[in-house]
């Protein structure tokens, strides 16, 4: 290994942050505390012993920065500190090699900036400092308590399988209804799918998450500076235990997950991803005909779906790939979790909402990206884009008058510059990965994109970081596909956003992309303003974004018509015969309960009482 190599990994070593790191962090603020004694009784009950710290980044302003704000909460057993924050921000530099030679920067309070903590109380014993006096938070009225306050009601709607699951798991491959999928998990960044088939057919070779952004604000240093780029953080390693019959239904399939990170011994999160079938309450398709005949057909919508949780920091990412009997594929992404949030002062309302006595619910948006790696009838695929324009036309029976006629407007894409579309610009309805091949009716077999997002605004690009997150820049971009560009953005990105080891932005480079294995790289998210009821916490409801890959003349006719599942009776039936309506079947196939097996869950049995970013 040659000099040059050597330095490179030391760089890249540098630039992550460890637990044992973070530890050292804590004991240098537990000491630096240990030096405003009054301060600390009079602002929040405490010596100091009773905070916990919460790691911003990234960490500083250029390369070679190792400079970190941690801001200060409240700690209460047993619910999320994050609505807790008391005021109290410091600014640690961590470069050098020698912990000893570690030291505070700064120190923020309530709107003010100090030199050290011994300076902040210096400046509150002479009566020159103005104080909001927190009471500890108990246990029972803390702000964010998810333990429920009243005694468990009657069980809700319960789905199991009359007949057992009628999809299969083998290894990491699962196959349901003419879907073969295989799953996986990156401990960086999270679930990936591989060699997706319908009907023995790949229309997807690789479908990956890739990143996850949470860039938020705040008049406080820590909210303000912070812009967590989660897959440094281990967005596969913090997929923890799923909760049976509330994270994925009592009777999923459960899957452990195995990853290696930060020591040389391989971890498991068990039951950390989960597969089941959903019964949506939605009919796929239906017609109920009340003309010249009268019938009834119709196909409940019943999917495969694939889950797994991550939970980073405070927030929780609910990824769903979802898979249709239309040989439709939909990715979903949904957050909950807490919030996160800075000390309510001064003009807080301008960055957020006030969601508690002293907590500034802080603005932020979500950005998450994906790589999707489509081979529609092959792997030489090109991009098509439809859309509609309006052309004014004479009547043709009625000459003296004219009539705005929408036509249907083509267009094949020749550059990947071209195939670049910038966030939150309007792009053609209809974009879709075509094949060389045509269908029955002469039409290219395709598949779509249908993206459902609303993201926030990207980061400027004159932002000394912003390259570093540039595949924010496009709600779509399209590339050829190359194995020097296998992932959109690096671990590494997160720690030194400056020079980063991978910039999406030059991936996109015009070359041509007729007739070539392409890969569309999808940014999906919202935009988040906190709010009273994010208290307790977050719900999916109307935080979920994500896409849709659907067939567009890929088939000759719906292929869920081959579904066993149809129903179709006519007056001329006997509706209530099983023969006739499968669904007349149901209470003698689904007459007994299910029998479900003990609840179990472990979860807690590998996680150390520390929070993994550090508390004090």
């Amino acid at each position: 290994m040659n000099l040059k190599t050597v330095l490179v990994l030391l760089a890249l070593a540098l630039a992550t942050i460890f637990a044992l790191e973070y530890a050292d962090i804590n004991a240098l603020i537990q000491r630096e505390l240990e030096k405003a004694p009054q301060f600390l009784a009079a602002c929040c009950e405490s010596d100091g012993t009773n905070l916990v710290t919460l790691t911003t980044a990234p960490r500083g302003f250029k390369s070679g920065d190792r400079v970190t704000w941690f801001v200060l909460f409240h700690s209460v057993a047993g619910t999320g500190y994050y609505l807790s924050p008391v005021g109290l921000e410091v600014l640690v530099d961590h470069g050098d090699l020698h912990v000893s030679r570690w030291q505070l920067h700064k120190v923020f309070y309530n709107g003010r900036y100090f030199a050290s903590t011994g300076d902040l109380e210096q400046e509150f014993v002479a009566g020159a400092l103005e104080v909001v006096r927190l009471k500890q938070p108990q246990a029972d009225a803390v702000l964010g308590s998810m333990k429920p306050r009243r005694p468990p009601g009657s069980p809700g709607p319960l789905q199991f399988e009359p007949q057992g699951p009628r999809y299969s798991v083998r290894n990491n491959r699962v196959t349901f209804q003419g879907w073969s999928v295989a799953f996986g998990m990156n401990p960086n960044t999270g679930p990936r799918l591989f060699d997706i088939r319908y009907r023995g057919e790949r229309i997807v070779y690789e479908l990956s998450l890739q990143e996850a952004l949470a860039l938020y604000s705040s008049n406080c240093p820590g909210g303000m500076s912070t812009r967590y780029l989660d897959g440094s953080f281990g967005i596969g390693r913090f997929a923890y235990e799923l909760i049976q019959g509330l994270d994925c239904p009592y009777t999923a399939t459960y899957v452990d997950q195995h990853y290696l990170a930060e020591t040389d011994t391989p971890k498991t999160n068990q039951n950390s991803l989960c597969i089941f079938e959903h019964d949506s309450a939605l009919p796929l398709r239906r017609h109920f005909s009340d003309s010249q005949s009268f019938y009834y057909g119709g196909l409940r919508k019943n999917t495969l779906v694939i889950r797994t949780i991550s939970t980073l920091i405070n927030y929780d990412y609910i990824w769903d790939f979802m898979f249709h009997a239309s040989g439709a594929v939909e990715v979903r992404v949904h957050a909950t979790g807490y919030i996160s949030s800075s000390f309510f002062h001064g003009q807080g309302t301008d960055y957020g909402s006030r969601v508690g006595p002293h907590t500034l619910g802080t603005m932020h948006l979500h950005h998450i990206h994906y790589k999707v790696d489509l081979d529609v009838d092959g792997q030489l695929n090109s991009l098509e884009t439809q859309d509609m324009e309006y052309q004014f036309v004479k009547d043709p029976w009625s000459t003296q008058n004219t009539i705005e006629r929408p036509y249907l407007r083509r267009e094949r894409l020749e550059k990947e510059d071209e195939a670049a579309f910038p966030l939150n610009v309007p792009m053609p309805r209809y974009l879709s990965f075509v094949s060389p091949n045509p269908n029955k009716w002469e039409h290219p077999r395709s598949y779509r994109i249908q993206i459902i997002s609303f993201a926030g605004k990207h980061l400027p690009t004159n932002s000394s970081m912003e390259r570093a997150v540039s595949w924010g820049r496009y709600q779509l971009a399209v590339t050829r596909r190359k194995e020097e560009e296998p992932t959109s953005t690096s671990i590494y990105n997160q720690n030194d956003p400056w020079t980063p080891t991978v910039a999406f932005a030059d991936f996109i480079n015009n070359e041509t992309i007729t007739n070539e294995d392409l890969v569309a790289w999808i940014t999906v998210g919202f935009l988040h303003v906190p709010h009273a009821e994010d208290i307790p916490n977050t719900v999916t409801v109307g935080n979920g974004v994500g896409f849709f890959l659907r067939p567009y003349n890929y088939f000759n006719e719906d292929p869920s018509v081959d579904s066993s599942d149809s129903v179709y009776f006519s007056s001329e039936q006997d509706v209530g015969a099983c023969g006739a309506n499968p669904l007349a079947c149901l209470s003698s196939a689904a007459t007994c309960a299910p029998r479900l097996p003990p609840f179990h869950f472990g979860g807690f049995l590998n996680l150390s009482l520390a929070p993994p970013l550090g508390g004090l």
